[in-house]
C-alpha cells in the first residue's frame, strides 16, 4: 500500500533521480564552472579545390551536434557551399572520406554565414557582440560570462594570418584582441581556439586574455598537409589535424566513463601520420588540461537546481500559486521560460 500511493511512489522516484545525479556529478567534478556551450566554426576558404576546409569545418560541426550543442549555440560560417557546386558529382551531400563513410552535410545543417556574408568584419562582430540590431538572433554568439567557447577555424594562412575566401585576410593581433573584448564584456568563461591551418601556431602566440586554450594544427614554418585524395571529384577530402581530431571525437559520448579530457585528445594525434607538429598553448589557462574533459567545449551542459522539498510539498505549494509552474533553466540553449503543470514538470526528470 506504501508503494502503490501516488505520492509515496513520486517520492521514491524522486529520490533516486536525486541520488544518480550526485553520483553522476561526483564522477565528473572537474572544476568547470560554465553553464552553457558554444560553438562559432569558420570554414575561411572558398572555390572547389578547396572542398576539404569546408569537409574540414562540417566535421566539427557534426561531432558537436552529436554531443549535445544544438543549433540554436552554433555558428557556422561557410565561405562557400560545396555541395551545391556543378562539379560534385553527390548533389546535396559533403564526405569527409573517399570511402563515403559519413555524409558530414547532412540534412539538417544550418549554415548561419555563407558566402559573401562571411567576412572578416562579420567574425569579428559576432565574437565581440558588435552587431546590428536587424540581424536575427539566430547569427549571434549570445555569449555570458558562464559560457564555455569552442572557435574552431580552417582556410589557409600563414604567419600570423588566415585568409577569408581568398581576398582578404584576419591577423592574429585581430583575433587576440577580439578575444580581449569578449573577456572584457563578459562574454565566455574559458575558450577553446582550433586553427587547422599551415603555420597555425602563429594565430595563437599573441593570445593574453585569460582562461584560453589555443590549438593549432603545426608549427610556425610547417605547412598543415591535407589527408587523402578522391579521385572521383578530384580533391582532397579533408586535412589530416582535423582528420584524427574527428577520429578521437567519434569515440567520445557524453556518458563516457572513464571520462575523455582534452589531454588524451592532444595525445591522440601520431605525428607519423599527422606530418606537421600539434601546437597546443595553455599558460593562459588555469585548469589542468588532464580535468578538462572535452565535453566541456565539444559538448553542452544542463544544469539541475534542486530543491530542500519533498515532493508532494512542492505539488501542494505549486497548486496554490498557480495550475502551472514557470521553470526557468539554464542549460545548452541559454536560458528560457517554460510553462508546465506539476505532473509535467515531474515527467520531465
Amino acid at each position: 500500500q506504501f508503494l502503490t500511493s501516488p505520492v509515496n511512489m513520486s517520492s521514491i522516484v524522486l529520490v533516486i533521480f536525486i541520488f544518480i545525479s550526485s553520483f553522476t556529478y561526483s564522477l565528473t567534478d572537474n572544476g568547470s564552472t560554465h553553464t552553457n556551450n558554444w560553438a562559432v566554426l569558420v570554414g575561411a576558404s572558398r572555390y572547389w579545390f578547396n572542398y576539404r576546409h569546408v569537409a574540414n569545418a562540417l566535421s566539427i560541426y557534426r561531432s558537436v551536434k552529436r554531443l549535445g550543442i544544438p543549433d540554436s549555440n552554433i555558428i557556422l560560417m561557410l565561405a562557400d557551399d560545396m555541395a551545391c557546386d556543378p562539379r560534385n558529382t553527390r548533389p546535396g551531400t559533403i564526405f569527409n572520406n573517399a570511402n563515403e563513410h559519413i555524409n558530414v552535410y547532412g540534412d539538417d545543417i544550418e549554415v548561419d554565414y555563407r558566402g559573401y556574408q562571411l567576412t572578416v568584419e562579420n567574425f569579428l562582430r559576432v565574437l565581440t557582440g558588435r552587431i546590428d540590431e536587424s540581424v536575427p538572433r539566430s547569427k549571434r554568439l549570445l555569449t555570458d560570462e558562464q559560457s564555455n567557447v569552442l572557435v574552431y577555424m580552417t582556410g589557409h594562412g600563414g604567419d600570423g594570418f588566415l585568409k577569408f575566401q581568398d581576398n582578404e585576410e584576419i591577423s592574429s593581433a585581430e583575433l587576440a584582441d577580439a578575444f580581449q573584448q569578449m573577456w572584457q564584456k563578459k562574454r565566455y568563461n574559458e575558450l577553446l581556439f582550433i586553427i587547422d591551418t599551415c603555420q597555425a601556431a602563429s594565430m595563437s602566440i599573441p593570445f593574453y586574455s585569460p582562461n584560453i586554450i589555443g590549438v593549432g594544427s603545426s608549427l610556425v614554418g610547417q605547412n598543415s598537409l591535407s589527408h587523402h585524395f578522391d579521385s572521383s571529384i578530384g580533391v582532397h577530402m579533408i586535412d589530416r589535424w582535423t582528420y584524427y581530431a574527428l577520429e578521437f571525437l567519434e569515440n567520445v559520448h557524453q556518458d563516457s566513463y572513464p571520462p575523455m579530457t582534452l589531454k588524451n585528445m592532444f595525445d591522440s594525434f601520431p605525428l607519423k601520420h599527422v606530418k606537421s607538429t600539434p601546437y597546443v598553448r595553455t599558460d593562459l589557462f588555469k585548469r589542468d588540461l588532464n580535468k578538462v574533459l572535452v565535453t566541456d567545449f565539444f559538448g553542452s551542459v544542463r544544469n539541475i537546481e534542486l530543491m530542500n522539498m519533498s515532493f508532494s510539498s512542492y505539488i501542494s505549494y505549486t497548486q496554490s500559486q498557480s495550475s502551472e509552474v514557470h521553470v526557468q533553466e539554464t542549460g545548452s540553449q541559454g536560458k528560457y521560460r517554460q510553462s508546465l503543470s506539476p505532473m509535467e514538470l515531474f515527467n520531465t526528470c
